[in-house]
């Protein structure tokens, strides 16, 4: 189900990027996938005690009734965003549908193995996606290869118009510094959960399987705070690269700031 929730919005925001009579209804629908995603993986997450992205969930909500709105009434700046997240569907899609997708994962399995070696912490292969060292087992899918970062930080840029020197800046800000963080993230992760390094309140951390609160600490709140700040940096690096990015912004902020004000009669 929730890969056909992806590719129900990847349909429908590549559907948006046809300039016709009816783009702005399936920006709609393809953001209206992309909630009921989010919902559909509460279980997943709240099973590995992940609160983030449920928050996220339920935060969608008033973000798809103001989004939906204002792409009904043709408002630029909505239709800017939902330009951003197709590119984002464009570049990521052909590693969620086709074997683009394990390709990736291999050479990153491959690469996190290679440097965990290197700095004195060698793995077992267990399979093509799946490592192992002191009897702990970790797996690796699309999301810790960091192509779902990568597109999205390039569907941002796509938002604006940009020359051909800010297109070559901002890719070479958002590709090789997501990519190699990233693997600097995995290799982190296994080496703290593997040794043990994070054994702390198993109440709130814990799910039943020996030694998962070094995972959760390692991988939930210590990989999850540091990739949010990196976002944040390279947004930053991307507004000084692309000052209209940065206007932008600005005014997608104010829209929806004007918008929930409203909703709770304080605005209009």
């Amino acid at each position: 189900m929730k890969e056909l929730l992806v590719l129900f919005s990847c349909i429908f925001f590549l559907a948006f990027l046809v300039p016709w009579r009816y783009r702005n209804h399936c920006a709609l629908l393809g953001w209206t996938g992309m909630v009921l995603f989010l919902f559909a993986e509460i279980p997943y997450y709240l099973s590995i005690n992940n609160v983030l992205y449920p928050v996220l969930a339920v935060l969608s909500v008033p973000f798809l009734a103001i989004t939906g709105k204002n792409l009904l009434s043709g408002e630029r700046l909505v239709r800017q965003l939902s330009t951003a997240a197709a590119v984002a569907f464009l570049i990521y899609a052909p590693f969620e549908f086709t074997p683009l997708g394990d390709w990736l994962i291999a050479v990153v399995v491959d690469q996190t193995a290679a440097v965990l070696s290197l700095v004195g912490y060698p793995v077992d292969r267990l399979a093509w996606n799946l490592v192992s060292r002191n009897g702990y087992r970790v797996e690796i899918i699309l999301a810790c290869t960091g192509i779902q970062a990568i597109a999205i930080m390039l569907g941002v840029v796509s938002a604006v118009r940009t020359t051909f020197r800010q297109k070559v800046l901002s890719f070479l800000l958002i590709v090789p510094v997501i990519y190699l963080l990233n693997i600097a993230r995995n290799v982190g992760v296994i080496i703290a959960y593997s040794g043990q390094w994070f054994p702390y309140l198993p109440e709130i951390a814990g799910n039943g399987e020996p030694g998962y609160e070094s995972f959760f600490w390692a991988h939930n709140v210590i990989a999850e705070g540091l990739a949010l700040l990196l976002l944040i940096g390279i947004a930053w690096g991307l507004f000084s690269i692309i000052p209209d990015l940065a206007r932008y912004a600005t005014d997608l902020v104010d829209l929806y700031i004007r918008e929930i004000r409203r909703a709770f009669g304080r605005g209009t």
